[in-house]
């Protein structure tokens, strides 16, 4: 993989994972946690690209359909949150 763009090394590591339904429907994975959830074209055409990628150029697909989907600061408890638990998350308690 061109260093230029994984210059971390992450994607060796192969964090994504994908999953396609009968109906269409892919599921994408990181670390075994279901992240994204893509139906009609945008599935389509990503199955169209995954079947045609390697297993690093299939890493590289997966992280850019999800885009920068962590930022760290997804599930942290604010004051518009009080009161909801997100079950299993390090960074949250109940309340």
């Amino acid at each position: 993989m061109n260093n230029q763009i994984d210059k971390r090394g992450k994607l060796l590591e192969e964090p994504f994972a994908y999953k396609t339904t009968k109906d269409g429907k892919v599921f994408i994975y990181w670390h075994g946690k279901q992240i994204m959830l893509l139906n009609g074209k945008t599935a389509d055409k990503f199955t169209a690209s995954i079947e045609q990628a390697d297993a690093q150029q299939a890493q590289l697909l997966m992280a850019r359909v999800t885009g920068h989907f962590k930022h760290g600061n997804e599930t942290l408890i604010t004051a518009s949150t009080k009161g909801v638990h997100h079950a299993g998350h390090k960074y949250c308690s109940k309340i």
